[in-house]
């Protein structure tokens, strides 16, 4: 992921900075517990498209 895009992107739902996830592949939003896919290297920063953090997510990034 660019650094630069991901500088300044922020979640459509709360306009919060986003972190990308290497893992899942994915821009995680903590505040609206959004998880945004990254498809053909290209976020899809559509509410529609997210999928909502599972609590054990949540919790282990709050741990970070």
């Amino acid at each position: 992921m660019d650094k630069k895009l991901l500088d300044i992107l922020v979640c459509p739902v709360s306009k919060a900075p986003v972190e990308y996830n290497a893992e899942t592949n994915e821009l995680i939003c903590r505040t609206s517990g959004l998880a945004y896919p990254i498809r053909d290297d290209i976020p899809v920063m559509l509410e529609s498209e997210a999928r909502t953090l599972t609590t054990d997510e949540r919790l282990k990034e709050k741990q970070v």
